[in-house]
């Protein structure tokens, strides 16, 4: 079955997304038992979507009882994982899984990387980057991982200057030129889609802009580019797992071409499904 879980908010930490939102029930398919049962958790959008497609027409034909699990905040996913309510998640890239396992001390591994969900940069009043205005707030993730994300793209405009050898857990601290005077708004990642109302400009992580009815490919006044990139996010389990026949057969569908093509046909350049050789 396909189920949206409450997360409880144990308050916004400086390493992590905190748990702010909360889901509803909901069901798809009736988890008949036709196969072996794996359960997956996964962010509505795209990797519920994704999950879903697989669900409803490739799983059965691989023998898999694929059973999913959505959160609305990037946490939870991984605690239960650890914790093994979950068999598998899919919503993170692997600098967020490296920076979970040693801010947490979870022990968390990626399986395969599945699709690129690019972040952007949105903006209510201003239709092009170049014109944002001196002095403008632009708020950014609030987690390690996401926030040096955002920053490197701003840098990538020469909006900020950053710190020789700032990667992706680059701070505000790491900022040595900022040009424009703009003021960095650290937010917690679902919250950002809401805050564009009351800041200049957002880098939202794709999967909150869907939800929110943005279109990265035609909103976005910046967004970033699939080549070189490291944020392509992975299908991940607990250590020791990654040669579970189950989680071997969901790996193989996800990377498969009929889940390419959904994804290019769905998501229409707002996704990138990987490149498999």
């Amino acid at each position: 079955m396909r189920t949206r879980v409450m997360a409880a908010a144990a308050g916004a930490l400086a390493l992590t997304l905190g748990l702010t939102a909360c889901g509803s029930e909901s069901a798809s398919g009736s988890g008949s038992g036709d196969g072996d049962k794996l359960t997956v958790g996964a962010t509505p959008t795209p990797a519920g979507e994704v999950l879903t497609y697989i669900k409803e027409n490739l799983a059965k034909k691989e023998g898999l009882d694929l059973r999913i699990t959505e959160f609305t905040d990037y946490v939870t996913p991984n605690t239960a994982l650890q914790e093994g309510s979950l068999d598998a998640n899919l919503y993170q890239h692997t600098p967020y899984l490296e920076d979970f396992n040693k801010s947490k001390g979870t022990s968390l591994v990626p399986v395969t990387e599945v699709y690129l969900p690019a972040l952007g940069v949105y903006a209510k009043k201003t239709k092009d980057i170049a014109e944002l205005p001196a002095g403008a707030t632009v708020a950014v993730p609030n987690d390690t991982t996401n926030e040096g994300r955002a920053l490197q793209l701003l840098a990538s405009k020469g909006l900020i200057g950053l710190k020789k050898g700032a990667g992706s857990t680059a701070t505000p601290e790491d900022i040595t030129s900022n040009p424009k005077k703009l003021t960095i708004k650290p937010l917690e990642p679902a919250q950002l889609p809401r805050a564009l109302e009351d800041v200049d400009a957002a880098a939202i992580n794709n999967n909150y802009a869907l939800d929110a009815g943005l279109d990265p490919k035609k909103d976005a006044i910046l967004l970033e580019s699939p080549k070189d990139n490291p944020y392509n996010n992975v299908l991940a389990v607990k250590k020791g797992d990654q040669d579970d026949p189950r989680v071997r057969k969901l790996a193989k569908l996800l990377t498969s071409p009929q889940v390419k093509q959904f994804i290019e046909d769905k998501y229409k350049g707002s996704v990138l499904p990987v490149e498999t050789s």
